[in-house]
C-alpha cells in the first residue's frame, strides 16, 4: 500500500526542484527526505528521478507518477475536508481561478459571501487569462467564458452572456458604421488566444443566419478583454466584447453599441472541476452557490 507521506514527499522534491529545497519547504532533513523517496521508488520498482550534480528531472515513469500523486493527494484532502464538516460548515482549502476581468465583477464577490457561510473554509482565487492546468496547479475549480473546448474535467453551466460589437464616438465619428458589410471592413481589435478571433454566426433583423466575417486582418490584437476594452475606449477601432464588460462604458456614453438589431453568438460561462471519483462538498457547494447567484441576476 502506498505511503501518501511519501507521495507527499515526492511531489515536494518535484515541486522545489531539489531535496535540499523541498526539506526547507517540508521542515525536515534532507536525509529524510532523500530516504523517502528512494523507499518509495523502492516499493514502485522504477526510478521516478533523474539525479545528478547539476541538477534533478523526472524520468518518464516519474513524470506519469507525479500527476498521478497530484490526483491521489487531492483526493485524499477532499476526503478529510468532508469528514471534518459538521453544522459549523465547509473547511479546508478552496482554490479558484478565472480571467482577471471576469473574476474581478462576478467570481471574487461571489467567493466573498461565500466565505461568510463558512468562515472556516480559506479560499484562493488566481486570476489569469490564461487556461491553468486544475490538477498541477491544484486548482479545485476553474471559471470558463466562451465555447467549451474538449476537456477531461467535468464542466457545470452557470449562465450565459451576449456579446457586443462595440467602439467609441471618436472613431465611429471617423469611420461610421451602420451596416454588417460596414462592420466588416472596419478597423478590428481580436482578442489574440482566439483560434477564429475575426468569424461569427450573426442573426439578423430578419431571423436570418449569417457567417460574418471581418475583412482582412486584426488591426490591433490583445490577449485579454481588459486590454481590447482599453484599446475600443482609445479609439483604435471595433471589438467585440461582453456585456458585462461594456454595460457601464455604453450606458455613459463611452463606447457605442453597433448594430443593435443584430445578435452575435451569446457566450457561456462554465465551471470546470476534475474529474475524480469523489467531488468534494465545497466544489459541490460553491457550484451550487454560484448557480443560485446568476439564477438571481447577480
Amino acid at each position: 500500500m502506498l505511503n501518501l507521506q511519501r507521495l507527499a514527499i515526492f511531489v515536494a522534491v518535484v515541486d522545489a526542484g531539489s531535496f535540499t529545497a523541498a526539506a526547507v519547504t517540508l521542515g525536515q532533513t534532507k536525509a529524510v527526505v532523500s530516504f523517502n523517496v528512494k523507499q518509495l521508488e523502492n516499493e514502485l520498482g522504477v526510478s521516478l528521478l533523474a539525479r545528478s550534480t547539476r541538477r534533478l528531472s523526472l524520468t518518464d515513469a516519474g513524470a506519469r507518477f507525479y500527476q498521478r500523486s497530484l490526483q491521489l493527494l487531492q483526493e485524499a484532502e477532499n476526503a478529510l475536508d468532508d469528514v471534518r464538516r459538521d453544522h459549523r460548515g465547509l473547511s479546508g482549502v478552496l482554490r479558484i481561478t478565472s480571467t482577471p476581468e471576469y473574476g474581478a465583477r462576478t467570481v471574487v464577490p461571489a467567493l466573498a459571501a461565500f466565505s461568510q457561510l463558512h468562515p472556516r473554509l480559506r479560499i484562493q482565487h488566481v486570476s489569469s487569462s490564461y487556461h491553468a492546468d486544475l490538477i498541477a496547479e491544484r486548482f479545485d475549480v476553474a471559471i470558463r467564458l466562451g465555447q467549451l473546448a474538449d476537456s477531461s474535467h467535468r464542466a457545470a453551466l452557470l449562465d450565459s452572456f451576449a456579446i457586443l460589437p462595440v467602439a467609441s464616438p471618436a472613431y465611429l465619428a471617423r469611420r461610421p458604421i451602420d451596416s454588417l458589410p460596414q462592420l466588416a471592413l472596419a478597423q478590428w481589435i481580436a482578442h489574440s488566444r482566439l483560434s477564429s478571433p475575426l468569424s461569427w454566426q450573426v442573426i439578423t433583423p430578419q431571423r436570418q443566419a449569417v457567417l460574418f466575417k471581418v475583412e482582412g486582418a486584426a488591426m490591433l490584437m490583445g490577449d485579454s478583454a481588459a486590454a481590447l476594452l482599453a484599446f475600443a475606449l482609445h479609439g483604435a477601432g471595433v471589438a467585440l466584447l461582453p456585456e458585462w464588460l461594456v454595460r457601464a462604458d455604453i450606458a455613459a456614453g463611452r463606447l457605442c453599441l453597433l448594430l443593435p438589431d443584430h445578435q452575435f453568438p451569446a457566450q457561456s460561462i462554465y465551471a470546470l472541476y476534475p474529474n475524480t471519483r469523489h467531488v468534494p462538498e465545497k466544489v459541490r457547494a460553491f457550484i451550487d452557490f454560484l448557480r443560485e447567484r446568476a439564477a438571481r441576476g447577480e
